[in-house]
């Protein structure tokens, strides 16, 4: 019971968290005109965080331990880090909102099909229908425009960003399990080697300027909030991943715009839409469906805190 309790609490701290981030993002980016900058930004806040938390636990000296293999993958990890946000980036600069909305949420099928084909692991039929239904409700709370896509060359970026998140996942729950490395560790890296990316991303474009800073009320406070919640993200996803299987973790996630659309209602003043309201009403039918998994399929569903291995 107590166990349970825990991971639905992981669960939940990594959605709001993810929620939170997502919406102070949104302002950060913004108010700077770049998101170069803005992730610049955020990520320093998050390293903050992340040097109190390793100082706080007396893990700080083990950044200094890493040599060879381990050091590697966990500068690896950062850099598909930065690679996802660079792509859809590039997609949004050539594409629309609506197409590339419905292409980044395909990571979540190709996670599905990396783990029946290449981890050979069984997925039911329920499991896809479960998927197919969440995915539908998600692009309806998101408002993608089906009518109005056009696909072009450029929105392949969006499919490379898609697939940087899905590998990352495994590459992710790779080092855990197979390197025995622990979550705090593979954070760090991961918010340096992206901020540091940023950080030379930001200085070719000409993206550091004085007057892109401070152009909002609490523009501080509000980057200080987004580093926490990135640090949020680290600390629940990764644990996250440790225990569930990747696939699970990414469903888990799709109830992340469905908080954002609530958080976006209440602080930045966006409308609660019938056709919102009836997406996640369809986001919730499906998260049922992938939760009975185990009676459905008469065997012992990995969502009541125990690790499918």
């Amino acid at each position: 019971m107590k166990d349970s309790l825990k991971y639905t609490l992981s669960v939940g701290g990594m959605v709001v968290s993810w929620s939170i981030f997502y919406a102070i993002s949104k302002i950060i980016v913004g108010a700077t005109g770049s998101p170069l900058l803005g992730g610049f930004l955020l990520r320093v806040a998050a390293l903050v965080f992340l040097t109190i938390q390793l100082v706080a636990d007396g893990s700080f000296k083990r950044l200094f331990q890493q040599r060879g293999k381990a050091l590697a993958i966990l500068v690896c990890i950062g850099v598909f880090g930065f690679l996802l946000d660079l792509f859809a980036n590039l997609g949004y600069l050539h594409g629309s909102l609506s197409t590339g909305t419905a292409l980044l949420k395909t990571d979540v099928l190709m996670v599905n099909l990396a783990t029946v084909i290449v981890y050979k692991k069984k997925l039911y039929a329920s499991d896809w229908l479960g998927t197919a239904i969440m995915l539908a409700g998600v692009l309806l709370v998101l408002g993608v425009d089906f009518g109005g896509m056009e696909l072009h060359v450029t929105d392949l970026f969006f499919l490379l960003s898609a697939a940087c998140v899905s590998a990352n996942a495994f590459i992710i729950k790779a080092a855990q399990e197979k390197h025995g490395e622990d979550s705090d560790m593979i954070s760090y890296y991961n918010n340096f080697t992206v901020l540091v990316l940023f950080g030379i991303s930001s200085a070719a474009t000409g993206s550091f300027r004085a007057d892109a800073l401070n152009t909002i009320p609490h523009f501080w406070p509000l980057v200080a909030l987004g580093g926490l919640a990135q640090t949020g993200i680290y600390f629940f996803y990764y644990r996250n991943l440790k225990h569930f299987e990747v696939w699970l973790v990414k469903l888990y996630l799709l109830l992340m715009p469905v908080l954002s659309c609530f958080i976006g209602v209440v602080f930045l003043n966006e409308e609660l839409t019938g056709k919102k309201l009836f997406g996640i009403a369809v986001v919730l039918i499906g998260a049922a469906v992938i939760l009975q998994r185990g009676r459905i399929n008469r065997a012992e569903a990995p969502v009541a805190g125990a690790a499918e291995k």
